[in-house]
């Protein structure tokens, strides 16, 4: 099934692979930055919601030199609004260490590239693959989608994924590697989709035992998830002037780094009213943030912003929504008092 499954994957690939900003055409040479860069940015999170965030980064920091000088509040900024920020903290690290340590070049095999800050066993391989044409095995959710179908895989995840990573590795060539990891992603992403996927278009159906069982959508097999926790605090909205109180979080911790409202105890003695509250759902646990507004004459030190121009504080995704409750509230003034922290 190997040879079978690698060259009609690789011959797809030629004629139908998708055209996107971080990869190159049939020939030229893939920049190592660009190659790390998207694969940081598309740890889970869709292709659409990278391009422009991508895009972005790329034409004010051009190199890995020129994101490793990049002051950290700047490159956080940008970030906001992608998730999982602790990929932020971690994409400055790592630019700083290449950047450093390496003269400015990232490592090229896989062992060495793990050992770059943040950069673990996927994301090791697709830079060594992609970017320098190394053999190297790049398993993501959707190349273990296509696997565990190409391969009838009955155990269920996440604790198939060795099983997962070594079928991957029979069927992965010696030769086209790069090129083979981003047809097995563009695969499971356009036709072996996780509903109704398109088994008349792809180039595996001949060889797919989930497809000769008629089970497709059965597979990848998945253990039954647990309820996430769920947790509440309070987020303060302070105004002064036609400006706004924030604070930038613990480098460490959730949203590390990032510019929000204050959340751990109000920020001043003031008429404080209830705002309503926002739901948010983070990787471990959900989240139900209540946010109390007020006004002062006594304005606290610390960072305060035009409310016309918060959108340029770059706020993660959870505070970008308190503050557009927060606005709401500016026209609306509404009850009265509390606080706790998350």
């Amino acid at each position: 099934m190997a040879v079978d499954a690698s060259n009609a994957l690789l011959s797809w690939y030629a004629v139908d692979k998708r055209r996107l900003p971080w990869r190159t055409e049939a020939g030229e040479r893939a920049d190592p930055y660009r190659v790390w860069l998207s694969e940081v940015m598309l740890q889970q999170t869709t292709v659409a919601a990278v391009r422009p965030y991508f895009e972005k980064f790329t034409a004010r920091w051009p190199s890995v030199e020129a994101l490793a000088a990049a002051p950290e509040a700047e490159v956080m900024a940008a970030w906001a609004g992608l998730g999982y920020y602790a990929r932020a903290r971690n994409l400055i690290a790592c630019a700083r260490t290449v950047a450093g340590a390496h003269g400015g070049r990232f490592p090229d095999n896989e062992e060495a590239l793990r050992k770059l800050p943040g950069v673990g066993r996927y994301t090791a391989a697709a830079i060594a693959a992609i970017a320098f044409g190394r053999r190297a095995v790049v398993v993501d959710a959707n190349v273990e989608r296509v696997v565990s179908r190409l391969f009838a895989v009955e155990a269920p995840l996440p604790g198939a994924r060795e099983t997962l990573y070594e079928l991957t590795d029979s069927v992965t060539p010696g030769e086209g590697a790069g090129d083979f990891a981003q047809a097995m992603m563009d695969l499971g992403s356009a036709i072996c989709t996780p509903r109704a996927p398109e088994c008349g278009r792809c180039p595996l159906a001949p060889v797919c035992q989930a497809r000769a069982r008629g089970e497709q959508e059965r597979f990848p097999v998945k253990a039954a998830k647990a309820p996430k926790p769920r947790r509440t605090g309070t987020a303060y909205w302070l105004e002064h002037d036609g400006r706004v109180l924030l604070v930038r979080r613990p480098a460490k911790g959730l949203l590390g780094g990032m510019l929000a409202l204050p959340t751990e105890e109000a920020p001043a003695a003031a008429a404080w009213r209830e705002a309503g509250a926002i739901d948010h759902v983070f990787t471990h646990f959900a989240l139900t943030m209540r946010l109390l507004c007020a006004e002062t004459d006594s304005p606290p030190e610390g960072e305060w912003h035009a409310v016309e121009r918060l959108e340029e504080a770059g706020l993660p995704t959870l505070f970008a929504r308190l503050a557009a409750r927060g606005a709401e509230w500016r026209a609306n003034p509404p009850l009265a008092l509390g606080g706790e922290g998350f």
